[in-house]
């Protein structure tokens, strides 16, 4: 019997924080796969499970999004890039808390945290610049949706650790501990903002 590897017990054991439903299945070469959607000819058990929670009004989850601050600019990158605007605020919120100039240890800038090279590669100049920064940050999480499946859960974990960490190990959320406290952040506040209550009980 295969057993699950520490990274993804760990991954495991944030359910109690977690606010989206995440599956765990094992790929044709034997490796674990975690993921929110399902996908085809594979078997997937329940690991994470979204709780039954309080549904904010239709008419309240858009004054939810425009009290946000940068509310307009995160609307425009997300039609831009057909991505969900909830999406963007719950990755700005994650990274910098909407800090237009934090920068972190490893060098990454502004609102989305952008490295400097992905910076470049998405044509931004100037990453303190919040416009500049915003709409870098959705082109590139745009391009990890795409590469992902939609996947949020692993789009997301590549946002943080890098694409390749994800596709080295098959499609799984790498086993760093940062990356296993930033996929469920990320998606907690990502259902908020869709208007599922954040403590609602399990």
């Amino acid at each position: 019997m295969k057993t699950l590897t520490a990274g993804l017990l760990g991954l495991t054991l944030l359910a109690g924080t977690a606010q989206a439903d995440v599956f765990v299945s094992v790929d044709a070469r034997g490796n674990f796969v975690l993921s929110n959607v399902h996908r085809p000819g594979r078997h997937y058990q329940r690991v994470i499970h979204e709780p039954q929670a309080a549904v904010v009004s239709i008419d309240r989850q858009p004054q939810m999004i425009a009290a946000r601050p940068y509310a307009e600019l995160v609307s425009k990158a997300a039609t831009d890039n057909q991505l969900p605007a909830a999406l963007l605020h719950a990755v700005i919120q994650t990274e910098s808390h909407y800090d237009a100039r934090a920068v972190s240890p490893k060098g990454a800038g502004g609102l989305m945290q952008l490295m400097p090279d992905t910076a470049r590669e998405m044509g931004v100049a100037n990453v303190y610049d919040p416009k500049a920064n915003i709409q870098g940050g959705a082109r590139y999480l745009k391009r990890l949706m795409t590469m992902f499946d939609n996947d949020i859960a692993l789009a997301v974990a590549a946002y943080n650790a890098g694409p390749q960490a994800v596709l080295s190990r098959g499609g799984v959320i790498p086993p760093f501990a940062e990356t296993q406290r930033y996929v469920p952040s990320v998606l907690n506040q990502y259902r908020r903002l869709q208007g599922l209550s954040a403590d609602a009980p399990l």
